[in-house]
């Protein structure tokens, strides 16, 4: 794999950022896809946040009729339940892990950076938190499953077993199905994380109602307030 960082989308709130969230996109979508939300999360006025919007690499997607689009990692099958692209997973994992990386190299500690992503992003960010080995400020995981369920109750990292997660589902969603949502939840309840989970009354998308609970879950782990 290339040494070069992912190319991405930087916003900040206020000079200085010190506490910084890294957001991950959902299949075919780009950096760009969440950078409109970010004025309607409500975020306090005095907060100095850097937001990384990172663009997946372009790969086939064997479940797309192979066509070339920006993705995380291949997706076989469309009820999301098994064959998961394990190595493209773990390609992708190591690439977050850079951007966390220099994160920390432009001073933001482990414990002010949260770890976000919407689907198949979602799904690559709880990978990657649950597995880390320093403290996370949090995970958001939003209209997403999980994958590596195999293999994540031997390779999760006990420092962060108290990591604060938001998860939020969609009760129409006809790409991830409320149950791959649930089953989540569950696993993570039955592994003892502390887990909130939020359903809204939308398809695969985002809503006003669930941008605010996410601001406010945010200005909570960041410690904004």
């Amino acid at each position: 794999m290339s040494n070069r960082l992912l190319e991405c989308v930087e916003i900040e709130t206020g000079p200085r950022p010190e506490k910084s969230v890294v957001w991950l996109h959902g299949l075919g979508a780009s950096g760009h896809d969440f950078e409109p939300i970010l004025p309607y999360l409500g975020l306090p006025a005095s907060s100095s946040v850097r937001f990384v919007f990172p663009h997946a690499p372009e790969i086939p997607v064997t479940l797309n009729m192979g066509m070339v689009m920006p993705a995380w990692y291949d997706i076989v099958e469309l009820d999301l339940k098994r064959r998961h692209d394990e190595a493209g997973v773990r390609r992708s994992q190591e690439q977050v892990l850079a951007l966390m990386a220099r994160e920390q190299e432009r001073g933001t500690p482990s414990e002010d950076l949260v770890l976000a992503g919407f689907s198949q992003g979602g799904a690559v960010a709880l990978y990657t938190a649950l597995r880390f080995e320093e403290t996370l400020a949090g995970c958001l995981a939003l209209s997403t499953y999980l994958v590596g369920d195999e293999e994540l109750d031997r390779e999760r990292s006990p420092i962060n077993q108290e990591i604060p997660i938001f998860q939020g589902h969609g009760r129409f969603d006809p790409m991830v199905p409320l149950d791959r949502g649930e089953h989540c939840r569950d696993r993570l309840v039955e592994l003892g994380y502390r887990s909130i989970w939020r359903e809204y009354p939308m398809q695969h998308e985002v809503c006003m109602d669930e941008i605010v609970d996410v601001g406010a879950w945010l200005t909570e782990v960041l410690r904004l307030g």
